[in-house]
């Protein structure tokens, strides 16, 4: 088995060869990678709302906290990694991680029961094996041909897999109890890992850099960073409690479970439209945009208590965020080819992330719904900020 990270040249003499040497299998562990390793950011209203708040009947700031320890420990491991992206065993690493997330998710359901401390600590080793585990998948797509488009097929991968997860979510743990879906959450990191030992590609050579060195990261690329670390945080203080809130005004429980799903089908198109609109507008605009609209549409679900707002506002709730991280994503791999920056994803995603959870749980406890939104919306306003420094990146 292929373990080390040597570079790799694209075949010669094959008609439409990629210029990264990936076959149609290595995309596909790939894109099973990333949607195994973005399970906590899909699934946070099933993870925490329905399971944790709803089954185990923590309360909004226990359940935020479980989900802030995982996404914390995934940080962690991103930011150790991420450094030594290329020079580390990147399939091993990947097979791993995601081996370690799927035994920690069979703990909680076989003998965790709801044992807080412990469900504590298994939620802090499967944040480990994961963000490990995407760290390394992220950093390879952002060595492809062309790390755009590969993202954008990442965000359709995973709003399919949004779908699965937000529409089963709900009734498993119905039918079968909060455990059943540790079960499932499981299988999906085994899955990860099995694909990952099968065909996880070799790592393609660095491109050269604009500026003819692949050393220190630039100032465009750390405005990005922050950015996105900052607007994650924000849409994890309220993402989570969305099935929550419809539930706190009285909306049926299967009305918000249709809502739910509806999130994941709306997710199919952000990534696709970015993906055709890569060369007609600006990187810059795409980012800067879609974060301000994503904080227009937190004010107005969490401001306003109406079922045809509710509905229509956290289907698209995601969206924004897809399409401008896939821009993002791009941007960042050009300005930093040796992939070290979209390596380090996992932790500008969750560094932000694993406060969210419990932030917002204190801000919904202490001043209900209307508070916590003007709370995501400051702290959506200075991720544009650091967005709006990102400047002559043609």
């Amino acid at each position: 088995m292929q373990t080390t990270s040597t570079t790799v040249q694209a075949p010669i003499g094959r008609a439409g060869a990629r210029d990264d040497g990936f076959t149609s299998s290595n995309v596909g562990a790939l894109l099973l990678g990333h949607c195994a390793g973005m399970l906590d950011l899909v699934g946070l209203p099933v993870w925490v709302g329905a399971n944790l708040i709803g089954f185990y009947k923590f309360d909004p700031q226990k359940a935020g906290l479980l989900a802030t320890v995982y996404l914390l420990c995934a940080v962690i491991a991103s930011m150790l990694l991420a450094p030594r992206y290329g020079r580390s065993l990147t399939k091993t690493v990947t097979v791993v991680g995601y081996a370690v997330a799927a035994l920690a998710f069979v703990a909680l359901a076989t003998f965790a029961g709801n044992d807080y401390p412990t469900m504590l600590v298994l939620h802090a080793i499967g944040g480990l094996g994961a963000g490990s585990a995407l760290t390394m998948v992220d950093g390879t797509i952002g060595r492809s041909d062309n790390p755009h488009r590969m993202f954008a097929y990442a965000g359709v991968a995973v709003a399919v897999f949004g779908i699965l997860v937000l529409g089963s979510g709900p009734a498993i743990i119905g039918k079968q109890g909060g455990t059943a879906l540790w079960f499932v959450f499981a299988g999906v990191m085994g899955l990860a890992a099995l694909v990952a030992v099968l065909a996880f590609p070799q790592v393609p050579a660095a491109r050269q850099h604009p500026q003819g060195t692949t050393g220190r990261i630039s100032r465009q690329v750390w405005f990005g960073i922050i950015g996105m670390s900052t607007l994650c945080m924000a849409h994890s203080m309220i993402f989570p409690f969305v099935e929550r809130m419809g539930i706190d005004r009285g909306y049926s429980a299967g009305l918000v479970a249709g809502v739910l799903v509806s999130i994941g089908f709306a997710n199919l198109v952000p990534s696709p439209l970015a993906a055709v609109l890569e060369k007609r507008l600006r990187p810059e605009r795409a980012i800067l945009g879609g974060t301000l609209f994503h904080m227009m549409l937190v004010l107005l679900v969490t401001q306003v208590s109406r079922l045809d707002v509710y509905m229509p506002v956290v289907a698209i709730l995601t969206t924004p965020l897809l399409f401008m991280h896939t821009f993002l994503f791009g941007l960042m791999a050009r300005l930093d080819p040796s992939g070290r920056s979209v390596a380090a994803t996992p932790a500008m995603l969750m560094i932000g992330s694993a406060a969210g959870p419990a932030l917002g749980g204190t801000l919904l406890v202490a001043s209900g719904y209307s508070g916590l939104g003007i709370g995501v919306a400051a702290f959506g306003l200075l991720a544009a900020i650091f967005f709006s420094q990102i400047r002559g990146t043609r």
